[in-house]
């Protein structure tokens, strides 16, 4: 039986080293999927069809960010409780979270697919790749509710301290993934839309191994009498701590939208480009986004332990991770940009590699402040307070509206370039004060303990 974790006593570096580490493969191999479509798409059906599969890229993170939000904070009290040692209301929570998810997945996919062409539309779509573009999305929608269920069995398997076991179901379902995008894409000729149903399928088998082995294999989760009943008082739990953080994703995805219909506007070559490198940057982005999740459940359950100093023993440790894996990635993409873009975009397509190689180069010297930005925003929801958090989200979207209002009118693709970095740095304004105004409630209201 896979051992439940406490991250609640022990020196705290190689504590949230140890539990990152699978998160990252879990993220990278994530983020695998949307590399392998759009390299397939792009290398086999030409930059037009890669920019069908980009065109929409902001408006999926928009509704994927939102239901994966929630099933993240359906998991921080999941994982106080843990920490606390209270086992039975852990279990009522779990069963909640699967029935409010239920609901959420059923109405979230049934209202997207039918908005699909008028999202399209909105977001100044060129006509050219309409089509495949509305293919695209319209089953990446469908397949809601496979990657809702998945992201929500992880977040909870993670809450008690064990982030390996998702990885490995993610690592077959990658691997499910490549071989179903060839067959799609080259065999069957389904085009853009056998991309993304050869991700939604993969998404479906690793939910479903994901769910068979944690019901089979962890103990401290079997449902005893009534743990399985509704009760509307731990759902507004749920959704109270859940919601504010799905809606943190959408409010930073708004800005993205706008910040994408900019530059799609520009035309088919600065899509295809803003495609190719946002994979590339999301692929790179994936150790930071995996300390942040590591810091979500350390704080969560010390939080539920009552050790607030343990917390902020961790926010150091984290930065040093932080800093150092900033300065190497610096030197790898300034250096080899143009050679990562060629994974995606022909060798004589050299304008685009260019675009491509310039949206790197400057993403990657900001990746400080998205270090900072991930360790404080995960570290203030592990805590409970996501509905603060959601004041990060507010600041990048302001940001992104902002450049593509004035900045993209004047400056061009120059302006969609230094888009996310400075949403990233006016996040950071708000969070930094946000986080020691957290640090001083947790110090009151919990009773201090010694590291």
């Amino acid at each position: 039986m896979p051992a439940v974790k406490e991250m609640t006593s022990g020196r705290p570096l190689p504590l949230i080293l140890n539990f990152s580490v699978p998160l990252l493969l879990g993220n990278m191999l994530q983020q695998t999927y949307s590399i392998v479509d759009a390299a397939i798409v792009g290398q086999c059906l030409g930059i037009n069809a890669l920019a069908s599969v980009g065109a929409s890229g902001s408006v999926i993170f928009l509704i994927l960010g939102f239901c994966n939000g929630c099933c993240g904070g359906f998991a921080i009290p999941v994982a106080q409780k843990f920490g606390a040692r209270d086992y039975r209301s852990m279990r009522r929570l779990v069963a909640m979270s699967f029935k409010v998810s239920g609901i959420m997945a059923v109405l979230v996919a049934a209202v997207t697919c039918v908005l699909c062409p008028y999202i399209l539309h909105w977001m100044q779509t060129p006509e050219v790749i309409f089509s495949d573009a509305n293919a695209y999305l319209f089953v990446t929608f469908l397949g809601i509710p496979a990657t809702l269920f998945y992201n929500l069995l992880s977040s909870v398997i993670r809450a008690l301290g064990d982030s390996k076991t998702p990885s490995w179901f993610l690592l077959f379902s990658t691997v499910l993934n490549i071989v179903l995008d060839l067959v799609c894409i080259l065999v069957l000729g389904w085009g853009v839309a056998g991309a993304a149903i050869a991700t939604v399928v993969a998404q479906a088998v690793s939910a479903v191994l994901c769910y068979v082995y944690m019901k089979k294999k962890f103990a401290i989760l079997h449902m005893q009498e009534g743990d399985n009943r509704w009760h509307a008082g731990l759902a507004r739990t749920l959704l109270s701590v859940g919601v504010p953080m799905g809606l943190q994703y959408s409010i930073t995805a708004i800005g993205s939208i706008m910040l994408q219909s900019s530059n799609n506007a520009l035309g088919e070559n600065y899509i295809s480009a803003f495609t190719a490198a946002m994979r590339i940057k999301m692929f790179c982005m994936c150790p930071l986004d995996s300390l942040g999740m590591a810091m979500a459940t350390y704080c969560g359950q010390n939080f539920g332990a009552g050790h607030p100093h343990r917390i902020w023993a961790g926010i150091k440790d984290a930065s040093k991770l932080m800093l150092l894996y900033s300065a190497f990635m610096a030197v790898v993409l300034w250096s080899g940009a143009h050679i990562f873009a060629r994974l995606f975009i022909s060798s004589h397509e050299q304008v685009v590699i260019g675009y491509t190689s310039r949206f790197l180069h400057v993403s990657v010297s900001f990746f400080v402040a998205l270090g900072v930005l991930s360790i404080l925003r995960y570290s203030i929801q592990g805590a409970g307070y996501t509905k603060l958090a959601m004041g990060s989200g507010v600041s990048e979207m302001i940001a992104r509206v902002a450049v593509s209002v004035l900045a993209v009118p004047a400056w061009g693709y120059w302006a969609i370039c230094f888009g996310d970095p400075i949403a990233w740095c006016c996040a950071c304004l708000f969070l930094v004060p946000a986080f020691f105004y957290v640090y001083r409630q947790m110090k009151r209201r919990l009773q201090v303990q010694p590291v």
